[in-house]
């Protein structure tokens, strides 16, 4: 893909680069800010639970709220990951009003209105299994490996693929203010055989084919629908089906001191416009902490909003808002790496617009033993040499002040070459700066 002399640093910008405006679809467009139901309800929810937390989307500040898993099947409703894969008919009982309600609810709510979909799957407890046993991938005389209670519809068919293309055109139809699809894939190939193939040798080959098939349909009717990729985490993230996406989801461990870790490593490879960040019940470390290390990315929140203090809630309208400010910055600016968390005691990434008139920098502790933290400054890279600059502290948590001295001025110079201490320390685990030039 690229080539640099000048380091793996310089290697990656070039390769972000690309991405952006050659492979990841819209990369340099915008992206949501959402809330997803998932970890506030799991399965367990209805029209009226759902109600409320639109109206917390609202309250929130985000742009969409994503309705997750549970949503389908009747005769084996989707209360558990057991039934229902297969099955895309809302459930009567959670939604009888259907998907569209709670679209005009959203409208209403004046945000938008997302759902999530796994139409490569089908569970053996469902309608579909049992109306088309011939569209699944399993040997026969075999007994069935289920992985997650699932197993793996055939798309290598031609008929496997129209009945995915149609869920999804489906949805759409019948609700055109329809905004954002979470695309998952949560099991792997099992005792590999197609009914439909001769050629059994061509499975793998014919079945990514025929999902580019579907998926090129879909963006054929709906180009600029934004589909977060995900796959039992990040097992599906290439630049084959990024084209096709918008985002991906990185991993489902979303406890924020091994997501440092995990964005720094994408990084390398993919764009921060790609990347989901949700705040998650993950982890034992501050709201604080879990949304500064989110804001590296693109935002989303998957916590109960009910649940939040008056301190918390207000510190994440703020949050919102203040995302809202570096958004475009963290997902079009250029990445620099000043601090390794594999190597030192607080990790510290930087992104600066192309005029190198503004960036920000996430710093993050990420060693808890006795009085670590950043000793000594951090050098900054990416900045103009000549011009002046000055650093404030961003994201606050109400009723507490920065240690930063935001009236200093400093030139691009000095803060390359003698760097800034953001002052990290176990008072003050995540510290976000903006830089501004001084004119």
């Amino acid at each position: 893909f690229t080539f640099s002399s000048f380091g793996k640093g310089d290697a990656s910008r070039k390769l972000q680069n690309w991405a952006r405006n050659y492979r990841i679809l819209d990369g340099n467009g915008s992206r949501l800010t959402l809330l997803n139901n998932w970890e506030a309800t799991f399965f367990d929810f209805n029209e009226q639970k759902l109600a409320r937390l639109l109206g917390d989307t609202k309250k929130l500040g985000v742009d969409l709220f994503l309705l997750d898993d549970g949503w389908f099947g009747n005769k084996y409703p989707r209360n558990s990951d057991n039934a229902a894969l297969g099955d895309w008919q809302e459930n009567k009982k959670k939604l009888p009003n259907g998907i569209s309600s709670l679209v005009k609810e959203a409208d209403a709510n004046s945000v938008k209105f997302g759902i999530w979909l796994e139409p490569e799957m089908v569970s053996p407890k469902s309608e579909l299994y049992i109306k088309h046993p011939d569209w699944i991938i399993k040997q026969p005389q075999r007994s069935e490996k289920l992985y997650r209670n699932q197993l793996v519809l055939d798309l290598s068919n031609p008929k496997v693929q129209d009945f995915v293309y149609h869920i999804v055109d489906g949805l759409f139809t019948k609700n055109p203010n329809l905004a954002y699809i979470k695309w998952d894939c949560n099991a792997v190939i099992y005792n590999a055989y197609s009914s439909h193939l001769s050629n059994q040798t061509h499975l793998y080959l014919e079945y990514v084919k025929g999902l580019y098939n579907v998926l090129e349909k879909i963006r054929a009717k709906y180009p600029k629908i934004p589909m977060m990729l995900c796959s039992g985490g990040g097992g599906r993230v290439d630049y084959a089906a990024l084209k096709y996406f918008t985002e991906f989801w990185p991993s489902d461990n979303t406890d924020p001191m091994e997501r440092i870790f995990i964005q720094w490593e994408y990084s390398y490879f993919f764009p921060a416009i790609a990347t989901s960040n949700h705040v998650t019940d993950w982890g034992k470390q501050s709201l604080k902490f879990k949304t500064d290390v989110a804001m590296m990315g693109k935002l989303g929140f998957d916590i109960d909003i009910a649940k939040l203090d008056e301190k918390g809630l207000k510190f994440c309208q703020q949050a919102i808002l203040a995302y809202n400010g570096i958004k475009e910055i963290v997902w079009h600016g250029d990445q620099y790496r000043l601090s390794d968390p594999w190597l030192d005691d607080v990790a510290s990434a930087m992104y600066i617009n192309t005029h190198k008139s503004t960036g920000v920098i996430f710093n993050y502790l990420v060693n808890n033993r006795y009085e670590r933290g950043s000793k000594e400054p951090v050098k900054l890279k990416g900045l103009d040499t000549a011009k002046q600059y000055k650093l404030s502290e961003i994201n606050l948590y109400p009723d507490t002040k920065s240690n930063i001295n935001s009236e200093t001025i400093y030139s691009g110079e000095f803060l390359m070459t003698i760097g800034f201490n953001p002052k990290v320390n176990a008072n003050s685990k995540s510290v976000i700066l903006k830089i501004e030039e001084v004119k």
